[in-house]
């Protein structure tokens, strides 16, 4: 089922960076280029990264001028993210590009690409979230509460990857069909962003 294999390399990308636990860490993705494992890898890691830029931005001591550095940072990221997003999309585009899709055949409300990147950012949340269910120096208050946080994390993995391998089993057979937006996203765009285009006169 691919939401078990996604989900097995997600966790494998999480142990890796917690190695280090270094947002400036270079990736070092384990799996083959021309495989759908490093695509995911790849997704996971540049989410981790995020997920820790994140929590460093929130510092409320944090130099304004590191702030607006790493702002930019995770602007790049973001965009890192949509990319790998898109790619993912590619490889099931072209994995059932031979498909019959069927005349009653329905569109879903976001692609499986989409589908796998909220299983990535859930596999980071239970990640995290076992980590303070089970930190010895908090109070057994916070690990009861994180604890009970932690099991509806884990439904809630339950139910996205029957959705996801329901998704895909529907595409396979042509009751679903997919069809792919860019982002278009603007902000990074000199010539969409009127901040930047304004700068450019």
């Amino acid at each position: 089922m691919f939401s078990k294999l996604a989900y097995s390399v997600f966790e494998q990308s999480i142990k890796d960076y917690h190695q280090f636990d270094n947002v400036d860490q270079p990736i070092n993705n384990p799996f083959p280029k021309d495989k759908f494992e490093h695509l995911l890898y790849h997704k996971n890691w540049i989410d981790t990264v995020q997920w820790h830029f994140e929590d460093i931005i929130r510092d409320p001591n944090i130099d304004p001028v590191a702030a607006l550095t790493l702002k930019r940072r995770i602007d790049a990221s973001n965009q890192e993210r949509t990319d790998m997003v898109e790619y993912i999309d590619g490889y099931f585009l072209q994995k059932y590009s031979h498909v019959v899709v069927k005349e009653s055949a329905k569109i879903n409300s976001e692609s499986p690409a989409w589908a796998f990147d909220r299983l990535s950012i859930l596999a980071l949340k239970i990640y995290h979230m076992n980590e303070e269910a089970t930190r010895a120096a908090a109070s057994q208050d916070h690990r009861d509460k994180c604890q009970a946080k932690l099991n509806i994390l884990l439904e809630q993995r339950t139910d996205l990857s029957t959705a996801i391998d329901d998704l895909i089993k529907d595409i396979e057979n042509g009751d679903k069909f997919m069809k792919v937006y860019k982002q278009m996203k603007m902000y990074n765009d000199d010539d969409l962003n009127p901040v930047l285009y304004q700068n450019k006169k």
